[in-house]
């Protein structure tokens, strides 16, 4: 590193931002999360339950950790994680796309985000014909 460059670096060794660098938009994506509920149009299938395959994607905006690297300055994925489990585990669904609609709003509630999407697949559903798995996906912005 040159002697000019010294400047530009603080102890961290990452170039200051300035006012004339570009927005930075962060994307918390978490993908494959496999919980176990009841989700299922038969009582049978609500009873024994199912695993769910769960994908998670959520604008933080403008996140202060890509400059702080502190956890509490973005979304925390593993109690996103913990959150989804938790509304899935709360009562039975009839339909993926309650289930997802549920899970949307509360990570919307409890997170500061300002885009989420959730989608839930079900691997080998209980229907007469072989398919590897059946989703849904519903995305949701926080009301104005």
């Amino acid at each position: 590193m040159a002697a000019d460059d010294d400047d530009l670096t603080d102890d961290d060794g990452y170039e200051d931002d300035d006012d004339s660098a570009a927005e930075t938009v962060v994307t918390v994506e978490i993908t494959g999360l496999s919980i176990f509920a009841a989700v299922g149009v038969s009582d049978e299938e609500r009873k024994l339950g199912t695993r769910i395959l769960l994908d998670l994607r959520m604008d933080v905006g403008e996140c202060d950790a890509t400059v702080t690297d502190m956890v509490e300055d973005t979304v925390d994925y593993g109690k996103v994680c913990e959150t989804a489990h938790f509304v899935a585990q709360q009562q039975s669904y009839r339909t993926l796309e309650r289930l997802c609609s549920v899970i949307a709003d509360r990570i919307l509630d409890d997170f500061p985000v300002e885009y989420v999407w959730v989608k839930a697949a079900k691997p080998e559903p209980p229907i007469p014909l072989p398919v590897e798995e059946v989703s849904v996906e519903v995305s949701r912005e926080p009301a104005e």
